[in-house]
């Protein structure tokens, strides 16, 4: 018997991916990323408010890096994010490249705890982005 049915080779290690993060309990993250503003007077001198969104992304998996041994040092996470999520919300928002989204995003939010994105990373196969991994480390919230 034969497999006849359509598949695209280069899709597959983004299925793979997709597949790898939900089995592992994957959840959804949510990136808080500045809205666009008009190319208007106003908003070149701060007069007009800058505007928030949240992008959720899924599926997502987010693990704990190996400490360091300084005193001091916050914890640092490592979230590995599906291309396809990304993909979507690239899509969706007329961007360029999932880069330029993670470049735009503030903060990331998983669960009620904020993180801070420190690098972005990707894993390629076949010329096609199929994994994002992003550092990540604790936002603390300060109280004036």
């Amino acid at each position: 018997m034969s497999d006849t049915a359509p598949r695209n080779s280069v899709s597959a290690p983004q299925m793979l991916a997709d597949a790898l993060l939900r089995s592992v309990a994957g959840t959804s993250a949510r990136l808080r990323v500045t809205g666009a503003n008009p190319g208007s007077n106003q908003s070149e001198v701060g007069l007009l408010a800058t505007t928030f969104s949240q992008v959720v992304i899924s599926p997502v998996v987010m693990r704990k890096l190996r400490p360091t041994f300084k005193d001091g040092d916050a914890p640092r996470w490592e979230l590995l994010v599906s291309a396809t999520g990304v993909q979507a919300q690239v899509r969706a928002l007329n961007l360029p490249s999932g880069q330029a989204l993670f470049a735009m995003a503030l903060a990331v939010t998983i669960g009620e705890q904020d993180y801070l994105i420190e690098s972005v990373a990707s894993n390629e196969a076949f010329g096609q982005v199929y994994l994002y991994r992003l550092s990540l480390r604790q936002a603390y919230s300060q109280s004036l």
